[in-house]
């Protein structure tokens, strides 16, 4: 598991924040960590 991810979504207590990145996580095909960063900046 990339260290970003982790960073991301596992060390965050926002569920919603996580639900952003695994969505966003599921319609790749590579991880790509830059819209993972968009995905959990968004509100």
């Amino acid at each position: 598991m990339p260290t970003a991810l982790i960073l991301l979504s596992l060390g965050d207590p926002d569920r919603a924040k996580a639900g952003r990145i695994m969505q966003a996580m599921m319609k790749m095909v590579k991880l790509d960590i830059p819209t993972l960063q968009a995905a959990a900046e968004a509100k």
